[in-house]
């Protein structure tokens, strides 16, 4: 179990990374990384804006690459590592692409789909089950946020 939560930290930490990469671009800064046991699929940054693009969610674009390097829409045995909560279009996705786990930083009361607003997991019928675990360096995932959105008010941009 120590081990998990070592290489949960390690991945989040790339996560992080790309939420960095989102922000100097001024998108919300939300990274994602795909892995398959210890080699990296895929990573993401949120860039709805400059893709003129509402699903480019850092989920998402993660999902794409990791598919399109693995050469099919299916990703059983992968781990999705989002910086914060994944919304519903994001879990949506790993659910149809079949990951296997999701890993998360920060909850998102607003819009969070495993279990803050939403429980896509719980709705009957879904065809396919997926771990999810929240929490992991939730501190730093929420700080990138809170200081992206402080700076952002400060500067009269939102």
């Amino acid at each position: 179990m120590e081990d998990q939560v070592w290489i949960d930290e390690r991945w989040m930490a790339i996560a992080l990374q790309e939420a960095e990469v989102a922000r100097g671009r001024d998108e919300i800064p939300i990274g994602a990384v795909v892995v398959r046991g210890e080699i990296e699929l895929a990573r993401g940054h949120n860039a709805p804006i400059s893709l003129c693009d509402p699903t480019a969610h850092a989920e998402v674009v993660a999902l794409r690459e990791a598919a399109r390097r693995e050469g099919a829409y299916r990703l059983p045995g992968t781990t999705l590592y989002a910086t914060v909560e994944p919304c519903s279009m994001c879990l949506g996705a790993a659910l149809h692409a079949r990951v296997a786990r999701v890993v998360y930083g920060a909850t998102d009361p607003k819009g969070g789909a495993a279990g803050s607003v939403v429980d896509l997991r719980a709705i009957p019928g879904v065809n396919h089950q997926i771990s999810v675990q929240g929490g992991v360096l939730a501190e730093p995932a929420a700080e990138v946020l809170r200081s992206f959105f402080r700076a952002r008010r400060g500067s009269g941009g939102g």
